[in-house]
């Protein structure tokens, strides 16, 4: 996911998926946490603009005219290459038992999934993990840092923006020397990615920004601590 709008679109996944476990915090907590809003303001419309009118009407079109098996399939193919990212960050984090769950999703799913078209790994009972280097580097003690919105990437912060370097090396694209297969490839993945959260983005209410911006820091922070975080309510 490394071309317009697949990390944005990504990381509002995240926040979505997790949007029941979002309360959001208070205002003053708010303000240290986004030291930037006005610049990052500026930057979320811009990216929200180009979502609106162009990766949003191509992702209804892909939905409306592939079959649902066919869309289930390309998913979990992406789904399988990102397995090599959990393996990795797992390993780092010292989550072994979960890093041998990812290698045995991994095999099984390229071997008897036709390449993770068919993710039999979850089916065998391995759940799938989720795991990235902005989160080991919170593991590892690393503060998230101020929130950023990155342009066309989307939502962030300083120590979710370096990890997309290490990242970068467990995605299949640095490999691909073709560069029509990999930038096709590209583009299915952000379409893909898009599509599966048509559904997902009807949970956003109230302000846009602000209900994005609190979910994404809150939702990495549960991910960060594997749901281990406090209750300040």
């Amino acid at each position: 996911m490394r071309v317009i709008g697949a990390n944005w679109i990504a990381r509002l996944g995240f926040l979505l998926a997790g949007a029941s476990l979002v309360v959001l915090p208070l205002a003053a907590q708010a303000a240290e946490d986004d030291p930037w809003e006005g610049a990052n303001r500026v930057i979320f419309r811009f990216n929200d603009t180009i979502d609106t009118y162009a990766l949003k009407p191509v992702a209804q079109g892909y939905q409306a005219v592939t079959p649902q098996f066919l869309e289930d399939g390309v998913h979990n193919v992406f789904g399988n290459i990102g397995d090599v990212g959990n393996l990795a960050n797992n390993v780092l984090q010292g989550k072994f038992h979960n890093a041998g769950v990812d290698t045995s999703r991994v095999i099984f799913n390229t071997l008897f999934g036709l390449a993770g078209f068919f993710d039999v790994a979850t089916r065998m009972g391995l759940q799938k993990n989720d795991e990235d280097f902005g989160q080991t580097l919170g593991a590892w003690g690393v503060n998230s840092g101020p929130y950023v919105v990155l342009p066309l990437l989307g939502p962030s912060t300083v120590r979710d923006t370096v990890s997309r370097i290490p990242d970068s090396y467990t995605a299949p694209y640095g490999y691909m020397d073709h560069v029509p297969t990999r930038n096709v490839t590209r583009a299915v993945e952000v379409v893909d990615t898009r599509a599966s959260l048509l559904s997902a983005e009807r949970m956003i209410s109230g302000d846009k920004y602000t209900f994005i911006r609190n979910a994404y820091l809150q939702n990495r922070e549960f991910k960060v601590k594997d749901g281990q975080v406090e209750d300040d309510f």
